[in-house]
């Protein structure tokens, strides 16, 4: 008989990081912590075998007009290979989601995508989420490899691009302060307008400086003190994260981009992480989805293309669930997502 226990966040971030080398910043207590500065409730959950802990999940408490829910970002972290125990698990987290009066449970594990995974799923009676849940396509680095090897990996034109920044000294600085996150809003407000996406607020981008202290920074690509782009990076071990983004006008006509990411890959190497985590793409075939704008430019550095499982629903109030269905599907063609 599986348990459900509330679990310190040290404790699941100790879980996460020994036992699921897969994991990223979605199932760790400070990602927890910038939804608990915002008001939100987060459970931190631990599941017992007996006194064995064989799974762990973060979960946030969603409000919303047409009924709460649980959002589970990159989780739960599970051995997915076992069916019964996942079916166990996964009964539990529902009976939770009632206790709180949610209609659904929003998961997106992070594992890869595959036809037996989705299979799997459905037999737990989970149904394909409307909505997309963080990044379900990315590129990731792999660390552990030679800087040269790394440059030789990339595209033609971004190594040419690289070494183009190296030419016109470029400067690449980084600042964990608050003023250089506020300084990064203003940029990305200025860059939303101009590109036509929907920025974070100001409190969700305060917010991850002060849940994650100096494993949060901005870096910022300068040419003659001008500020070409900036980049919101965390550097949440086990991988560093390119999280967020802004650029200028200037931005458009020197490879500060790209002198900003070659300075992140080298930082995160001197750190000992493992991968760099660029953090969405567009799947192929897909020119109006909300990340195909900046795919060329993350898929240019190299590295392993990954397609994770997309995000499933755990149904807990079948009417009001056509609803919100109903309002996702419109809302996901609208935006293009």
């Amino acid at each position: 008989m599986i348990q459900l226990v509330n679990l310190a966040p040290e404790k699941l971030d100790s879980f996460v990081f020994e036992q699921h080398p897969e994991a990223n910043f979605l199932q760790t207590a400070n990602w927890g912590k910038v939804y608990e500065l915002s008001g939100d409730k987060v459970f931190y959950w631990g599941f017992y075998d007996r006194k064995r802990l064989v799974g762990s999940c973060l979960a946030i408490l969603k409000p919303a007009k047409r009924g709460h829910y649980l959002e589970i970002p990159g989780g739960p972290l599970l051995e997915w290979g076992d069916d019964k125990l996942c079916n166990e698990i996964v009964q539990l987290i529902k009976q939770e989601a009632r206790i709180n009066h949610c209609v659904f449970v929003r998961m997106r594990p992070n594992i890869a995508d595959s036809e037996t995974q989705r299979e799997q799923l459905k037999k737990m009676g989970l149904v394909l989420s409307p909505m997309h849940l963080h990044a379900e396509h990315t590129v990731m680095l792999d660390l552990t490899q030679p800087l040269e090897t790394l440059m030789d990996q990339m595209r033609r034109q971004t190594r040419y691009e690289v070494r183009r920044s190296q030419k016109l000294k470029i400067a690449v600085s980084s600042d964990s302060s608050q003023e250089a996150f506020n300084s990064f809003y203003s940029l990305q407000l200025e860059t939303a307008k101009r590109q036509g996406f929907i920025p974070s607020s100001r409190e969700f981008i305060l917010n991850q400086q002060c849940a994650f202290g100096d494993k949060a920074r901005i870096y910022t690509a300068t040419l003659d003190g001008n500020v070409l782009a900036k980049g919101l990076i965390l550097l949440q071990a086990p991988e560093a994260i390119y999280h967020e983004a802004a650029s200028t006008d200037d931005g458009r006509k020197y490879p500060g981009a790209y002198a900003l990411q070659w300075q992140v890959i080298q930082d995160a190497k001197r750190l000992g992480l493992k991968r760099y985590n660029l953090f969405g793409i567009a799947p192929p075939n897909s020119p109006k989805h909300r990340y195909a704008g900046v795919t060329t430019f993350k898929t240019g550095f190299g590295g392993e293309i990954v397609n994770y499982l997309p995000a499933h629903d755990l149904v807990v109030d079948g009417m009001r669930y056509k609803i919100v269905k109903l309002v996702e599907d419109l809302r996901r063609r609208h935006r293009h997502l």
